[in-house]
């Protein structure tokens, strides 16, 4: 990320600017689709992968990701939830949630939302670990432009919007410019989630969204993310988070599903028994130590068979 004198960095003009929107649009999907919400889908699974074939390249040098993989996310009416997937690097995690997401289609097999297979008309957004918001745009203009794009009026997408910014801790900052070293990371990351979030989206997901800060910063994020879920303020979407940390896996999910590789499986599927509401002290509690050497003991024994 360049920093350089934030003041004179020339703002892209109009056409500039659009080519800029164009190559980010895959932050939230493609922007002209409709958001999913979870009107009407109580009944169903929120994802079903069915069968999926991933292969790179031709014979004799194909790499096979997936071979026959199958993954099932039941819906939890009125409650949010997080799916953590885990897995070493290269074992399919992140296409999982580019097939989700529309990103990516696989080789073959059926990616199902809500028990209908995607369309193009959906959008689900996406969260990734390297900052994707548009710098010559303010926090408030980032957190409406999904809204903008669906044609909400102006006025309304930006009371929206600034209801999110309240939500995620970013009250006073919104007319600032979404960039670094104006915002730190981890504001900047909120802004991204914000932005994810304004449209009351069923289904959310994270790639690595923490990857990149330092450690306390990374805590403090996963305390906000837990937070703002748990809080009284509407939202309940289903969320799906890759991530390589152990500790943040148990401390954030109701379900952790860790792949092997070659092709991808889910080895294990791990439910997390701790309180629905989650504070900083959990991460001292006992039941937490040993669900995350849980995880770490499952993770290395994968590591070692290969």
């Amino acid at each position: 990320m360049k920093t350089g004198n934030i003041w004179s960095k020339k703002v892209p003009e109009a056409q500039e600017q659009q080519e800029a929107l164009e190559s980010k649009q895959e932050v939230f999907s493609s922007p002209v689709e409709q958001l999913i919400t979870k009107e009407g889908f109580e009944d169903v699974n929120v994802i079903d992968l069915k069968d999926i074939v991933q292969i790179y390249g031709d014979k004799p040098n194909q790499n096979v990701i997936f071979d026959g993989f199958n993954l099932e996310i039941k819906d939890i009416v009125a409650k949010g939830q997080f799916v953590a997937i885990m897995g070493k690097s290269g074992c399919g995690k992140s296409t999982i949630l580019r097939y989700i997401s529309g990103l990516q289609k696989p080789t073959s097999g059926e990616v199902l939302i809500y028990g209908q297979p995607r369309k193009s008309g959906q959008s689900i957004p996406m969260v990734f670990q390297q900052y994707s918001s548009f710098e010559w745009m303010s926090v408030l203009d980032n957190v409406a432009l999904p809204l903008l794009i669906n044609g909400v009026e102006k006025s309304k997408a930006r009371e929206k919007a600034m209801e999110m910014i309240n939500i995620v801790g970013l009250s006073g900052h919104e007319n600032k410019w979404a960039k670094y070293p104006i915002l730190s990371g981890g504001q900047l990351q909120r802004v991204a989630i914000a932005r994810s979030l304004v449209a009351n989206p069923q289904i959310l997901l994270m790639d690595e969204p923490f990857g990149a800060l330092d450690i306390v910063t990374r805590k403090q994020m996963q305390m906000f993310m837990r937070s703002i879920f748990e809080a009284d303020n509407a939202l309940d979407p289903t969320t799906i988070l890759v991530t390589h940390s152990e500790s943040e896996a148990v401390f954030l999910a109701s379900d952790i599903l860790i792949l092997d590789s070659g092709p991808a499986s889910i080895r294990y599927h791990i439910k997390i028994d701790l309180p629905d509401i989650r504070d900083n002290s959990v991460r001292k509690s006992t039941r937490f130590t040993e669900l995350v050497n849980e995880v770490r003991d499952k993770m290395e024994a994968i590591e070692l068979e290969k």
